[in-house]
């Protein structure tokens, strides 16, 4: 026959049950001291005095291994054991691999002793061995025990709510993080910090050097915690600190972390720490809604004034003002474009500024177009992220956003030749919005840049935009992914670029290159890549014919066979400039 509490077994010391409540115990060290067990003594295993007493079990049945339950105080007469003691040797491990507790017994009406050999294994396993004394009955420890166990769970549940109840008021009272882990610190007496998911400090409360060593505290690798919960976790075996994981709608959003280097943290500690995480998820979920809002408020703003739809300029610079944002001196518009999108992602904008105003107008939200898998939104986020904090640290009153696929910042141009992409401002948000994006990226992925001209009212904006935004198109094309490219730096290829119908110039191509405009035979491919190495060299035979690896006599009737496909070009300057012009379109091709 056996008898157990009704709360739900769980691992050594601690768990969160499915129910979300705590299961506490009494450790076989506490058990030792109640008034039954007054003369109780332990014969074996005083490692394990720390073991934790959650349910008790009497054992007077042969077959009790497969009834016996973790964390369980088993007592016996030895009566099922009485005629084979031969198995008592093996007893200890097959109970200590069960995750017993501890073994109490009666000796003397069926075991006269045990077995010299099952008390070492006992001292070698950590397993308590008690000797009951013959005079207290089951039934009396049975009560006492669990008695002392439900109220010591009561008492601990008791506090937990109280604590919960207070973190809620914070919450409700306007409180964020900070105010969270005050409470949580004053309350257990110990350091506390909030982590995001990459390690970054959310908020901090204690001493300011244990708040600073739970910066280098790598809480994804120690925290052992489950569906089921975390128990108490040790920084390298020391015990110093309490992790638990700060979850909300399935989403881990990171770590609270409580840190005591003197080892001061209980396991009772575990249950406050619990709903203070609690709490701290329904906060950081606030935050988020709030900052889903906020950005997509001035997303659509920026996008307003990019479209040239946001009103006059003195309406722009107030209502900027609101957002932090300084327009009212020159900046330039700076488009970062993730490179490798894919097939059927819209293009950049159209260049006619009423077709861009339309395009603006009916550009989806970050992380709504069809066809993009988990993958691309979650790197399209991490590109806006990277840009957003790199843009805010160098220039406090600079205007960023997210769009659909592209990332836009209106920053401060202040002095200096903005083209010199080596130096100044925007070189540092380049070369830190780079570091941030690349950090933790499951599969490496790069950007293109594109910068604008210098512009000195917002009314000019929807054209910086539209050249930023070519600039990172062809900038792309002509130094392939991760290229930098500013307006001015396009050269022929910016001219190009403003020909607002890609008709007239495939036309154009068409008419003077003829059967060379096409890809479709590789002879002809062949002899348009000794036509452009020709125009390079400025009509050098020798050299041409060096960089093509021909021999001269070769070239010689490449060279007539391309006069009689295109006209004698060789003496015809505008003919050569009309070549050079359709073989740059060309390599546009895409743009």
């Amino acid at each position: 026959m056996s008898y157990t509490t009704t709360a739900d077994p769980g691992p050594p010391a601690l768990r969160l049950a499915s129910t979300g409540t705590l299961t506490y115990g009494l450790s076989v060290g506490e058990v030792l001291g109640v008034s039954t067990l007054n003369g109780a003594r332990l014969i074996a295993g005083r490692a394990g005095l720390e073991r934790i007493v959650q349910r008790l079990n009497v054992m007077e049945v042969p077959d009790i291994l497969s009834w016996v339950k973790p964390n369980e105080l088993l007592l016996t007469t030895g009566y099922p054991l009485r005629n084979t003691p031969q198995s008592l040797d093996n007893l200890v491990s097959d109970l200590d691999e069960r995750g017993l507790a501890a073994l109490a017994i009666k000796l003397g009406r069926y075991l006269d002793s045990l077995p010299a050999e099952m008390i070492a294994q006992a001292d070698r396993r950590g397993f308590p061995l008690i000797l009951l004394p013959n005079d207290v009955g089951f039934d009396d420890i049975l009560n006492q025990v669990l008695t002392d166990i439900l109220n010591r769970q009561a008492s601990v549940l008791a506090r937990t709510e109280e604590v919960h109840r207070a973190l809620v008021q914070i919450v409700l009272c306007g409180g964020g993080l900070q105010e969270v882990v005050d409470e949580v610190a004053t309350l257990l007496d110990v350091a506390v910090v909030v982590v995001d998911g990459e390690q970054r400090v959310l908020a901090g409360a204690g001493p300011d050097e244990h708040v600073q060593a739970m910066r280098a505290f790598d809480a994804g690798r120690h925290a052992a915690c489950g569906r089921g919960g975390c128990g108490v976790i040790g920084a390298h075996g020391t015990g110093d600190h309490l992790v638990v994981p700060v979850m909300a709608g399935g989403f881990d959003h990171g770590r609270i972390i409580a840190f005591s280097p003197g080892g001061a943290l209980r396991g009772t500690d575990l249950g406050i720490l619990e709903r203070a995480a609690t709490v701290a998820a329904l906060v950081v979920t606030k935050q988020q809604a709030v900052a889903a809002v906020e950005s997509k408020y001035r997303a659509d703003f920026l996008r307003d004034i990019l479209a040239g739809r946001a009103g006059d300029d003195d309406r722009v610079i107030a209502h900027c003002t609101g957002f932090g944002w300084d327009l009212d001196r020159p900046v330039m518009v700076v488009v970062a474009e993730l490179d490798g999108r894919p097939r059927g992602a819209p293009s950049a904008p159209e260049t006619d500024g009423k077709a861009r105003g339309k395009a603006a107008a009916a550009e989806p939200e970050p992380g709504t177009r069809g066809g993009r898998g988990a993958e691309e939104r979650s790197a399209q986020e991490r590109l806006a992220a990277a840009w957003t904090t790199a843009v805010r640290r160098h220039d406090r009153g600079a205007a960023v956003a997210s769009f659909a696929h592209e990332v836009v910042a209106v920053i401060g141009a202040d002095g200096g030749d903005p083209a010199e992409l080596t130096a100044g401002p925007v070189q540092a948000m380049l070369k830190e919005a780079s570091s941030i994006f690349a950090e933790h990226l499951p599969v490496r992925r790069t950007f293109s840049t594109g910068i604008s001209r210098t512009v000195t009212s917002p009314a000019a904006l929807p054209e910086a935009y539209e050249q930023a935004v070519k600039a990172v198109r062809v900038g792309r094309q002509l130094n392939g992914a991760g290229a930098r490219a500013h307006f001015d730096q396009l050269g022929v290829y910016r001219l190009l670029s403003l020909v607002s119908d890609p008709e007239e110039l495939h036309a154009f191509v068409r008419e003077t290159l003829g059967d060379l405009a096409s890809d479709d035979e590789p002879e002809l491919v062949d002899l348009r890549r000794t036509l452009q190495v020709l125009l390079e060299t400025n009509l050098n035979v020798a050299e041409t014919a060096r960089r093509l690896h021909f021999h001269y006599n070769t070239l010689r009737y490449r060279i007539g066979k391309l006069e009689r496909m295109l006209g004698a070009f060789t003496e015809d300057a505008h003919l050569r400039l009309n070549l050079t012009l359709a073989l740059h379109v060309l390599r546009m091709r895409g743009i």
